[in-house]
């Protein structure tokens, strides 16, 4: 079928974060104004309809009118095994195969089962705040691998600078985003094989957050570090219907890994989680009937980042963006403005009354950037960005 992302969907009194959370919003110091007019492009959730064949498969289940304690049946372990074979080639076993209610959870669980109190974790800035939250409050090192940035806006990785990290006896991890929150990249294969072989030499283990492995452009290929690695001992992945399906309130990532003895540690501190009849009705019906839908979507997404990109090289030129090689996310550089962060914030938040994601959120590297997540209506998007352009146009 046809599906119509056009279409503006009331997000308004259905429990939603992004629309009717503006008073948490407030009190989590995102912003200083909220209300009815507010535009809130902050957080990777989708104001786009779902895959039929995900409804259907809810209703179904709603009408059985009983929702008691639920299994993992064989069908939701096919699906995911069948899902990444055919769309990565990457071969999964069922028992490989960990349920977690949450990416951020799962994470929490790795760090805690996986290194002691005063271990060094490396992570990429700037990255998704979460990554660093876990490290600090479970009593972990930040070890940051910052990122470097050419004139055209594109990231890479500083090897030597890694490498010297990964040497360090107190490094344990590795927490690895890929794609990339914020900046899209994707990594590449020579890329994953290096930070795999760095890791492994250095008895360093891999924690992949792969949850955007599926939102990529239509030019672009992604590869799982399982996928490209020669050795997968020191890999645990992490997967998820939540973004590429628009399905962040079933909370739904599974996470793999080979390692027997790594996959019992993590079980340990994990403990026994059983999902709503909601999460395996949803994870088996859009792994097995959502992929039509999905590459709509991508080409959606491709064209709103099309648009944007060439709205702003003719309204606001000052403002450096590039199509990201995968995420729905668009990482903005104000910095050819001479503004400070809290200027370019109040005309963003408080005056266009549009609410985005503060660069700083993601590190120091991040201080002149603002993040933009586009997977709405293309009408919202626009009058979104009208509004930004408006509060920028004179300056000079």
């Amino acid at each position: 079928m046809k599906y119509n992302f056009d279409e503006i969907v009331n997000r308004r009194g259905t429990y939603s974060v992004k629309w009717d959370g503006g008073q948490l919003i407030k009190n989590m110091g995102l912003t200083d104004r909220y209300d009815d007019e507010t535009i809130p492009l902050f957080t990777a959730d989708m104001d786009l309809p779902v895959p039929q064949p995900l409804i259907d498969a809810l209703h179904k289940t709603v009408d059985h009118r009983i929702f008691g304690y639920s299994i993992f049946p064989d069908e939701y372990f096919d699906a995911i095994q069948k899902w990444f074979k055919k769309r990565h080639d990457w071969i999964i076993q069922k028992e490989e195969i960990i349920f977690s209610p949450g990416t951020v959870h799962a994470l929490s669980i790795a760090v805690r089962a996986l290194t002691d109190p005063g271990d060094g974790i490396i992570i990429q800035r700037p990255v998704y705040p979460p990554f660093t939250s876990v490290i600090t409050a479970n009593g972990r090192e930040v070890r940051n691998n910052a990122f470097t940035c050419n004139d055209e806006g594109y990231y890479h990785i500083d090897f030597e600078d890694f490498e010297a990290k990964a040497k360090d006896e107190k490094t344990k991890m590795f927490i690895m985003c890929n794609p990339h929150n914020p900046t899209g990249r994707i990594f590449n294969t020579d890329e994953l094989k290096k930070l795999s072989e760095i890791c492994l030499k250095n008895d360093v283990i891999i924690v992949a957050d792969e949850i955007h492995g599926d939102l990529i452009r239509r030019n672009q290929t992604f590869i799982p570090i399982a996928k490209a690695a020669s050795n997968v001992d020191h890999i645990i992945t992490f997967t998820a219907i939540n973004k590429t399906f628009n399905v962040a309130g079933l909370h739904c990532t599974n996470v793999i890994i080979s390692n027997p003895e790594l996959r019992n540690k993590f079980i340990s501190v994990m403990g026994t989680h059983l999902p709503s009849p909601f999460t395996v009705s949803a994870l088996i019906a859009v792994y097995n009937e959502g992929e039509e839908w999905l590459e709509q979507l991508k080409e959606y997404i491709d064209g709103t980042m099309e648009w944007v990109v060439e709205f702003l090289a003719e309204r606001m030129p000052k403002v450096k963006v590039r199509i990201p090689e995968g995420t729905y996310i668009m990482w903005l550089d104000f910095s050819g403005y001479g503004l400070s962060p809290e200027d370019v914030h109040d005309r963003i938040y408080n005056k266009a009354n549009v609410l985005l994601e503060d660069g700083k959120m993601f590190g120091e590297e991040g201080l002149a950037y603002q993040r933009i997540c586009i997977p709405s209506p293309r009408p919202m998007i626009k009058e979104a960005l009208e509004r930004i352009t408006r509060e920028f146009e004179n300056i000079k």
